[in-house]
C-alpha cells in the first residue's frame, strides 16, 4: 500500500511527504525520509506516525493522508480509522484517506494517540489489504507558566550570619515538555529582597547578602520570580513568597538606663528583707536576655538577687543597718548576661555598671544595755538596803529619752530609775545561792519601747553556820564494857560552803571532860570516835546517858556548836552484843506505831457509827406526810377528747365532794364559811380521798358531760384539794365560790392568826362598805 502524509509544521505550513509503498515484504527495509532538513531512518511500515501542534485553534486541523498504492482513483476504496480518539477526536475522508483533527489536544493530558486504518473495497466489502498502526503524537508548545508547589516558604537563619549563608531553596516545576525547546527550561530571580538577600538563577538557592540585626527587623519578606524559557521574549512566569526570620544570637549585653537608684530601709527591718529593685534591659530575648545582678564592692550589709521570671534584680538587707550609726550607704551593682557563647564574647567585653543610694529611715527603738548580762556578787546577811550592783540602758535614737528601770517578781531585789541595785530582804547562800532576775529598762516617752536583759545575783557565803552530827546517832553500851572501848563513831556537816575543804574539830564539853564516863578522840578527818571511860555500867542505877559533844569549824572565824549524843546501857547477851537492844528498841516503835494506826481507825468507826445512827433516827421521826402514797391517788386528771373549747375546757372539783360519800346532782344549801373552814380542816387532816369514791365520781361527771348537749366539750377536768396534813387554814380552793351569802360574819378570820392577817382586813372592810 501505498501512504501519501501531509504534515503540517508548527508554524502552520503544510508539507506534502512523498508517496510511499509499504507491503509486508518491505517491513524490513530501511526508508530514508527528509523532513525539511532532518533525515530520519526507520524500519517497515509501522514507524508512520503524524504530529499535530497542541492548542491548535482550527477545529477541522488537517494532519495528513491515508492512500493505497491499490487505489486507482475510480472511488471503489473506503477509508476507515480505528483506535483511541477515532471519530471523537480523529476523523478520515472515507473517500480521500485526509485524517482531521476536529477538536483541540492538550499534550499535556495526553501527548500519544495509537491509531489504526483501514482499506475496505466498497464494491465487494472485503479489506483490500491488512490493518496498518500509526501514531499521531501532539506537539509542545509553551502554554504552562512555572509553578511552585511547596509554598508557602518560610525560612530562620541566626541574625548576623555572614554573606553567602544558605537560608533555602524554592522548586518550581513547568508542565510543557522540556524536551520541546526552552519551554519548560527555568530561570530564578529576586523580584523583593534586596540587598540583603540572593538566588542562584538556575537552582532557586537563597543566600544572605548582607549581615542583618534581629534587634532592628527580626523578619522579612522575599519575592522570588520563575520564567521558562530561559527568560526569552515571550517567556511564562511564575511567582512566590518566602518569610525570612531571624533567630536571636546574644549580641548585646543587659544595660542599666537609669545611673542611680534611690532606695530606702528602716533600721527595724530584720536581716533579708527585700529593699528595693532594679532592672537592667537586655535587647535580645529568650535565653540570651538572661542576666545576674552582683554587687562589685563586696558589701557585707547588702546583696542583691535575680528574679529569673522578670529578669530583675532584688536588693536584700544582709545585715541590720542602725541609722544612729550610718544612715546611708552608696553601692555599686553590676549586671552581665547568664549564658554568653564564646565567639560572641567581644559583645561583652564590660559590664554595665549602677549606684545604688540606700537611705536608712530612724524608727523608735528600744532601750540597749551597754552588757549582753550582768553579773554581781554580794555577801549573805547582807543588810536591808545593801548595794548589789548597777545596769545602765539607753535610747539609741537622736531624742534620747529617760529611761525607768523594773524588775520582774522579785521580793529580795529593787531597782531605781538610775539602775541601782538593792536587797529588800535578808540573804541566805544555804536557801538560795544564786538570783536570776530579769531587769527591764522602758523609755519614758514612749512605753512600749521596752527591753530586758539577764543579771545574775551570786551570794558569797559566810561563816554563819556551825557544824553538827551528820545523823542521828543511836549509842548502846553493854553493861559489863571494859575501859577503852570504842562504842560510836560520829562525823559532822557544816552547811555553809568552804573556800578550802571543810574542817571539823570534835571535843567534849568542860563538865563531860571532868565527871564522864566516856572519852573523845578527833580521827583528825572530820571524824571522832567514843570511848568508856570506865569499866561496867547499871542498868538499873543509869540507864542513860547525855554527854554533849562541841564540834568547831575552819571556818574565819570559827564557829562550835555544841551535839548532845544520848548513850543507852544494854543489857547484853553473852556475846557482848548490842543488836539486841536495838531490835527491842525498834519492836518497840514499830508496836507504838500499830498501836496509833488501829486506834485512828476505830475512832473513825466509831464516827460513822454515829452519823449513821442519828440518820436512821431522824428518818424514823419525820411523819409519812402521804401514807397512802401507793393507791392510784392523783391531784389533777386531764382526758383530751376532742379539739378543746379553751378556758371552758377547765372545771375544778373541791376535794371534800370527791371524798363525801353522798354525790349530790343538786345544787347545795352553802354552809356558813366558818363550818366549811372547819369541815376542811378536819379532812385535812385526813390522809386522802377513798380511791372507790374518787372513781366514782369521776365516772358520773364524764357521763353527765356527755349526756348534757349544752356542756361545753370538757377535755380537762382537774381537782384541787389537799393542803398538807396539819394546815391551819384548811383548803383555799375556790371551788363553789360563785355561791355568795351576804349575811356572812367573817370576825372568825381574826382567829385564824396572824396568815390571814389581811384576808380579815379586806373581807372587813367590804362588810363594812355593804353595811
Amino acid at each position: 500500500m501505498n501512504y501519501c502524509f501531509l504534515l503540517p509544521l508548527m508554524l502552520g505550513i503544510p508539507l506534502i511527504w512523498p508517496c510511499f509503498t509499504a507491503t509486508e515484504s518491505s517491513k524490513t527495509e530501511e526508508v530514508k525520509h527528509q523532513v525539511g532538513s532532518h533525515l530520519r531512518m526507520k524500519r517497515g511500515w509501522m514507524w508512520n506516525q503524524f504530529f499535530v501542534p497542541e492548542e491548535m485553534n482550527k477545529t477541522d486541523y488537517h494532519i495528513g493522508q491515508l492512500r493505497s498504492d491499490l487505489d486507482n482513483g475510480n472511488n471503489s476504496f473506503q477509508y476507515k480509522l480505528l483506535g483511541a480518539g477515532a471519530g471523537s477526536i480523529f476523523v478520515i475522508d472515507e473517500r480521500t484517506g485526509d485524517i482531521y483533527a476536529i477538536q483541540k489536544l492538550d499534550r499535556e493530558e495526553r501527548s500519544l494517540y495509537t491509531l489504526r486504518a483501514q482499506v475496505i473495497d466498497s464494491t465487494t466489502g472485503r479489506a483490500v489489504e491488512p490493518e496498518s498502526e500509526f501514531v499521531i503524537r501532539v506537539s509542545d508548545i509553551n502554554d504552562n507558566e512555572p509553578k511552585f508547589l511547596d509554598e508557602p516558604y518560610e525560612a530562620i537563619v541566626p541574625e548576623m550570619s555572614p554573606e553567602g549563608t544558605l537560608v533555602i531553596q524554592v522548586t518550581a516545576t513547568d508542565a510543557d515538555d522540556p524536551a520541546s525547546g526552552n519551554n519548560a527550561r527555568l530561570l530564578y530571580s529576586l523580584l523583593q529582597g534586596q540587598p540583603y538577600f540572593s538566588i542562584e538563577p538556575t537552582t532557586g538557592v537563597i543566600r544572605i547578602s548582607s549581615k542583618m540585626d534581629r534587634e532592628l527587623q527580626d523578619e522579612y519578606w522575599v519575592i522570588i520570580q520563575a520564567k521558562d524559557m530561559i527568560g526569552l521574549p515571550g517567556a511564562l512566569s511564575g511567582t512566590t513568597s518566602v518569610l525570612i526570620k531571624l533567630s536571636d544570637v546574644n549580641d548585646n549585653k543587659p544595660i542599666f538606663k537609669e545611673r542611680l537608684y534611690r532606695l530606702t530601709v528602716s533600721e527595724s527591718a530584720p536581716t533579708g528583707t527585700s529593699i528595693g529593685r532594679i532592672m537592667a534591659y537586655d535587647n535580645d530575648i529568650g535565653e540570651n536576655a538572661e542576666m545576674d545582678y552582683s554587687i562589685e564592692d563586696d558589701s557585707q550589709t547588702f546583696d542583691i538577687i535575680t528574679n529569673n521570671e522578670t529578669q530583675e534584680g532584688i536588693v536584700i538587707l544582709k545585715k541590720k543597718v542602725d541609722f544612729e550609726h550610718q544612715n546611708h550607704y552608696l553601692i555599686r551593682a553590676n549586671v552581665k548576661n547568664r549564658h554568653v557563647a564564646e565567639h560572641l564574647m567581644e559583645y561583652h567585653v564590660e559590664a554595665s555598671t549602677t549606684f545604688v543610694r540606700v537611705q536608712v529611715e530612724d524608727e523608735d527603738e528600744p532601750p540597749v544595755f551597754l552588757l549582753p548580762y550582768y553579773l554581781f556578787e554580794i555577801l549573805e546577811e547582807s543588810p536591808h538596803g545593801s548595794f548589789v550592783g548597777m545596769v545602765s540602758a539607753t535610747d539609741p535614737d537622736q531624742r534620747k529619752s529617760p529611761i525607768r528601770y523594773s524588775i520582774n517578781r522579785s521580793k529580795v531585789f529593787s531597782i531605781d530609775d538610775n539602775g541601782t541595785i538593792i536587797t529588800t530582804n535578808p540573804l541566805d547562800r544555804e536557801i538560795s545561792a544564786w538570783y536570776n532576775l530579769s531587769i527591764t529598762a522602758t523609755e519614758k516617752y514612749n512605753v512600749q519601747q521596752i527591753s530586758a536583759v539577764p543579771v545574775y545575783v551570786q551570794v558569797l557565803n559566810i561563816n554563819d553556820h556551825a557544824p553538827e552530827f551528820s545523823e542521828y546517832y543511836d549509842t548502846y553500851v553493854c553493861e559489863n564494857a571494859g575501859s577503852g572501848q570504842v562504842i560510836q563513831t560520829i562525823s559532822a556537816v557544816d552547811r555553809d560552803e568552804s573556800v578550802e575543804d571543810h574542817h571539823f574539830y570534835f571535843n567534849l564539853s568542860v563538865e563531860d571532860t571532868k565527871n564522864s564516863s566516856f572519852i573523845i578522840i578527833d580521827n583528825e578527818d572530820n571524824t571522832a570516835v567514843i570511848l568508856t571511860n570506865r569499866t561496867g555500867f547499871s542498868l538499873q542505877e543509869e540507864p542513860v546517858f547525855y554527854i554533849s559533844v562541841l564540834i568547831a569549824d575552819n571556818g574565819i572565824p570559827s564557829l562550835t556548836s555544841t551535839n548532845t549524843l544520848t548513850i543507852h546501857i544494854c543489857d547484853c547477851d553473852d556475846y557482848g552484843s548490842t543488836q539486841t537492844c536495838r531490835d527491842k528498841d525498834l519492836l518497840l516503835s514499830m508496836g507504838f506505831r500499830t498501836e496509833v494506826i488501829l486506834a485512828i481507825l476505830i475512832s473513825i468507826m466509831i464516827i460513822f457509827g454515829f452519823i449513821f445512827l442519828i440518820l436512821g433516827l431522824k428518818q424514823r421521826r419525820e411523819p409519812t406526810l402521804f401514807p397512802e402514797k401507793g393507791e392510784d391517788f392523783r391531784e389533777n386528771i386531764f382526758r383530751y377528747d376532742d379539739e378543746g373549747g379553751g378556758e371552758e375546757d377547765t372545771e375544778a372539783f373541791d376535794i371534800v365532794q370527791l371524798r363525801s360519800s353522798t354525790i349530790m346532782r343538786e345544787r347545795k344549801t352553802r354552809k356558813t364559811a366558818a363550818a366549811e373552814i372547819r369541815s376542811l380542816y378536819r379532812q385535812s387532816l385526813q390522809v386522802g380521798p377513798d380511791s372507790a369514791i374518787f372513781r366514782k365520781f369521776i365516772l358520773e361527771k364524764l357521763e353527765e358531760a356527755n349526756t348534757d348537749p349544752c356542756a361545753p366539750p370538757f377535755d380537762s377536768l382537774q381537782t384541787y384539794a389537799f393542803e398538807g396534813t396539819g394546815s391551819l387554814a384548811g383548803s383555799l380552793s375556790s371551788l363553789g365560790s360563785t355561791v355568795s351569802d351576804q349575811d356572812e360574819n367573817y370576825d372568825y378570820l381574826n382567829e385564824l392568826g396572824p396568815r390571814f392577817k389581811r384576808l380579815a382586813c379586806m373581807f372587813g372592810s367590804a362588810l363594812q362598805s355593804n353595811n
